[in-house]
């Protein structure tokens, strides 16, 4: 029993899970370094077979980071190394049960069996300290396979690159050139040119908390990622260099710990895009835009204006979504928008005078036209100090000395100095076009469209406001807080207004500054979340006119209606034939052109009716929206509230947007970005470059003829079959959600209540509006919940059946070779089961006293396996996708290691008889040691929320 003195007893004595093996440590000499790593990758590859070895330089990197990672394992404790590498081996061979086509009964059965007896009898007999040093360890090791494979996957792309034919028609690597010149074939060249100038991408980055990792981590996976990168090309004392720093990076990775000491504010959480749009996004753009005109334009590219629309337009929800989250407040939202903005005043300053800097065009070789003068005279009229200190840095430079006086307006403008500062973005912008238009018509047509151009760029995609802030709140406060004004008095005359109804006017009001300070780009959509009627849309401009006393400060609002829930979503139709009758929605209509934002919440819905039955809906409500907006010449705009999980939309986005109904993406497609999501696509640059680019050209293709065609016509040949799933797929799943005490149980058998600790986000896992059920629980913890306990069943659950019922094999089969929806939808449940483990599954299901329920998840589970592989036509889960099944079997022994060790701390915490057992530091040792397993498991699996 451990002690707070000794700290040496086993982690999980009292487990209800009994020991299957004896758990002693078998003795491990040690052999050398290298050797012992390339031993491992051998031994990995003829367990899970040649199909699946790993790419000779995936391999060296993998070989080189476990190599360090053990010397600094065996510095820290040689007894640690020797667990580490004892639980290697054993989760490895454990692993590869599942993957053998022999039975129960075989040799390898026998040996997978006794091999994990060995892993759970490791695990339950070491100390609580070895335990935690064990779970850093092998988190440590996802961090740094990420890295690797994510090396490997550029280099891969590099290589690629370099092998393109530069004299083709059509860059066989740039998928927006493919899509577009696939346009031009069933469009023609103006057909496929108005399409490309509709083209928009709005990201819109959210503050959900999936990311487990902390900051303090990430920023040593950047530097790992960066010094990996580097010594590929490397030799001699620099390369000894380097490898000094992997050590120090790699030993400070695993000293530290992966769980924050505290949860991030909302203004904190602002640093999520403040980090990927100074690493990432502000540069990154550009070289998209201009990779696509390269191929368009060939040789006259940078030399004549661009094709290439700014089409990426990011939004952001962070410090501004509220739903459910007390934590953000009119107040924070002003702050969040500030730092946004006076962060972006300061980038385009400095490139802009980067760019200045470089343009050394004297005034005799470059003359400047007469708008370029009248320019500078207006810039000597608004202060010779300025255009004084710009006519010393660059005499007879004139165009050099324009972009230094404006890299000092927009210093100004960040400091509010009146007399200086911009007014707009747009401002800047017809400076900047002043600018290439002079450079363009004296023949400096390299500089004018080359960074004068880029700089053009980024301001078009970012203006001043970076992101383009979106509010967002339930309708239920909306309609407490007028109920309340009604009750009291706008101004509290009978009786003082609740505090939540004095948030809510100060959020109209905050956006309502934003809006002043920062430009109308920077907020003004506003979201209403479980939006069931026309009236909830009416509240939001209710309470807008009410908090202003003149209806002239009042900010410009786009009303969005979040359909999120199944009745939602089938009564959407008739919802929005309502709110285009409200004059607000009227006017807004004519002001924009008819353009309309409709929101889809993929998440609610799923947990609602089951996975199946909302891809459906979701599918159908499309249809069904996109047909409405054609009737009434509505321009539409769908945002799709896709999470990074299967249970949550989750998937390749590219693919999805394929898949949708004609009508509904419209050249456009808006989707948020949540958690590890964020870091994965956007983390780094050349990866998030090939990300924009794979859904730029998906967006493009859905509006191709045959592309759909195929939509249409399948849709309508499996309808009969669609509505079968659904209607057995939810049945299925509700029958288990609405099982006799089936939200505690869950509780008891996953890490719902650990996950709730976890420091990873500003919004607690409840809305928070009363409700004390499973139906207040947000999905994220759901669908989160499942990942950590290897079951995720938010993914899949009900499927099973649903085929069982339907019987048809054939059909299914030739509906996953014909309909994307339906081979999208496969894919996706595919990949999920590659990341569940029936012998994992049964320890967490263990930890409660319902078999029933259990039996009903394990059951499903195994009919679902075994009719998503017979309609892909797999003997294991991605079997026939290498690429991906090779990476999800290579790490899930690893993943084994932790989610075992999670289980059995579990175990210790959920069956304690007698509290008193535990003191209240050996209870916050367990808690702790949760923590890492989950920050571990979730690197490991990837996409968990």
């Amino acid at each position: 029993m451990m002690t707070e003195a000794s700290q040496t007893s086993p982690i999980s004595s009292t487990s209800p899970i009994p020991p299957t093996g004896q758990g002693a440590q078998r003795p491990w000499e040690e052999p050398e370094e290298a050797g012992d790593t390339r031993q491992f990758i051998a031994f990995n590859a003829r367990q899970v077979g040649e199909e699946t070895a790993l790419p000779p330089a995936l391999r060296t990197d993998m070989d080189l980071v476990l190599q360090i990672l053990r010397k600094i394992l065996g510095e820290y404790n040689p007894e640690i190394l020797a667990k580490f590498d004892s639980l290697r081996e054993d989760v490895i061979v454990a692993s590869q049960e599942q993957f053998h086509k022999d039975g129960e009964g075989s040799d390898f059965h026998t040996a997978a069996k006794r091999s994990l007896d060995e892993v759970v009898g490791l695990i339950d007999d070491i100390s609580m300290d070895d335990a935690q040093a064990l779970a850093r360890a092998f988190g440590t090791y996802f961090h740094l396979a990420n890295l690797c494979e994510e090396n490997y996957r550029m280099s891969v792309l590099l290589e690629r690159e370099n092998q393109v034919d530069t004299t083709a028609s059509v860059d066989p690597l740039n998928a927006i050139s493919v899509a577009y010149k696939q346009l031009i074939d069933e469009v023609g060249p103006a057909g496929a040119q108005e399409l490309l100038e509709k083209l928009e991408f709005h990201p819109v980055f959210t503050a959900h908390p999936t990311e487990a990792r902390r900051k303090a981590v990430e920023g040593k996976i950047r530097r790992i990622a960066n010094l990996l990168a580097i010594r590929k090309h490397q030799g001699g004392s620099l390369l000894t260099e380097t490898d000094r720093q992997l050590y120090q990076e790699i030993d400070s990775l695993y000293r530290t710990s992966p769980i924050a000491f505290k949860k991030p504010t909302p203004v904190e959480e602002a640093d999520t895009i403040l980090d990927i749009f100074d690493n990432t996004l502000f540069t990154m753009i550009p070289r998209v835009y201009r990779r696509f005109d390269n191929w368009i334009l060939g040789k006259k590219a940078g030399t004549v204006p661009p094709v290439c629309p700014a089409f990426f337009h990011p939004g952001s929800w962070i410090g501004s979504d509220r739903d459910g989250n007390p934590n953000v407040t009119a107040k924070v939202s002003r702050k969040v928008a500030l730092k946004f903005y006076n962060h972006m005043l300061e980038t385009l300053a400095r490139a802009t005078h980067a760019v200045g800097r470089n343009l050394t065009l004297g005034s005799r070789t470059t003359p400047a036209n007469e708008e370029l003068k009248a320019l500078w005279s207006r810039q000597k009229e608004l202060s010779e100090k300025l255009t004084g200190q710009a006519e010393i840095l660059s005499t007879k430079e004139p165009h050099r000395a324009c972009l230094f006086v404006m890299s000092d307006r927009l210093r100004a403008t960040r400091d509010r100095n009146a007399d200086l500062m911009y007014s707009s973005s747009e401002e800047f912008l017809a400076d900047l076009r002043i600018v290439q238009k002079s450079l363009a018509e004296a023949g400096a047509v390299r500089s004018a469209y080359g960074p004068v151009q880029d700089l053009i760029w980024q301001v078009e995609t970012f203006g001043f406001h970076m992101v383009q802030m979106e509010f967002r709140q339930h309708s239920l406060v909306h309609a407490r807080a007028l109920d309340d004004i009604r009750e009291h008095g706008l101004h509290g005359e009978r009786g003082p207004l609740a505090p939540m109804t004095q948030e809510v006017l100060s959020t109209f009001r905050a956006i309502g500054a934003i809006q002043k300070h920062n430009g109308r780009q920077a907020a003004g959509r506003y979201l209403i979340s479980f939006c069931k009627s026309a009236q909830h849309v009416r509240d939001v401009y209710e309470l807008n006119r009410l908090a202003f006393a003149d209806p002239k400060d009042a900010p410009v609002l786009d009303v969005i209606p979040l359909f999120e829930q199944l009745e939602d979503l089938e009564n959407s139709v008739s919802t929005l034939d309502e709110i285009i009758k409200i004059p607000e929605v009227k006017n807004r209509l004519k002001q924009t052109g008819n353009r309309m934002e409709v929101m889809l919440g993929y998440s609610d819905s799923s947990k609602d009716a089951g996975p199946t039955s909302a891809t459906l809906a979701l599918h159908r409500a499309q249809g069904r929206i996109a047909d409405w907006a054609k009737r009434h010449e509505i321009d539409l705009t769908l945002f799709h509230g896709r999470g990074g999980a299967v249970g949550r939309g989750g998937g390749p986005a590219n693919r999805a947007v394929l898949a949708q109904p004609v009508g509904s993406v419209n050249c456009r497609f808006k989707v948020t970005e949540q958690g590890e999501v964020i870091f994965a696509r956007y983390g780094n640059p050349v990866l998030a470059a090939r990300h924009v680019e794979a859904i730029a050209s998906a967006i493009l293709l859905q509006s191709a003829p045959s592309v759909e065609k195929i939509n249409t016509d399948m849709t309508a040949k499996y309808q009969h079959m669609a509505d079968a799933l659904d209607l057995a797929s939810r049945e299925k799943y509700v029958s288990l959600l609405t099982a006799p005490d089936f939200a505690p149980w869950f509780s008891v058998v996953t890490p719902l209540t650990e996950i709730g600790l976890l420091p990873i986000g500003s919004r607690p896992a409840k809305r928070g509006l009363g409700a004390q059920s499973l139906d207040d629980l947000r999905t994220i913890p759901w669908v989160f919940s499942w990942a950590q306990a290897r079951i995720n069943l938010a993914a899949w659950y009900g499927l099973g059946t649903a085929c069982e019922k339907f019987a048809d094999l054939g059909q299914l089969q030739a509906a996953y070779r014909e309909w994307p929806l339906f081979t999208t939808f496969i894919d996706n449940i595919e990949m999920s089961l590659a990341k569940t483990d029936e012998r994992i599954a049964r320890m967490y299901l263990s930890l409660g006293d319902r078999d029933d329920l259990s039996a009903a998840v394990l059951d499903e589970m195994a009919l679902t396996r075994r009719w998503v592989l017979q309609i892909v036509g797999d003997d294991w889960p991605l079997e026939h996708r290498h690429i991906l099944g090779q990476a999800i079997r290579i790490r899930s022994p690893y993943v084994d290691a932790l989610s075992i060790t999670q289980v059995r701390a579990l175990g210790s915490l959920r069956r304690r008889t007698d509290k008193a057992e535990l003191s209240e530091s050996q209870t916050a040792d367990y808690i702790y040691l949760i923590l890492c397993t989950v920050s571990g498991v979730a690197a490991g699996l990837q996409n968990t929320g």
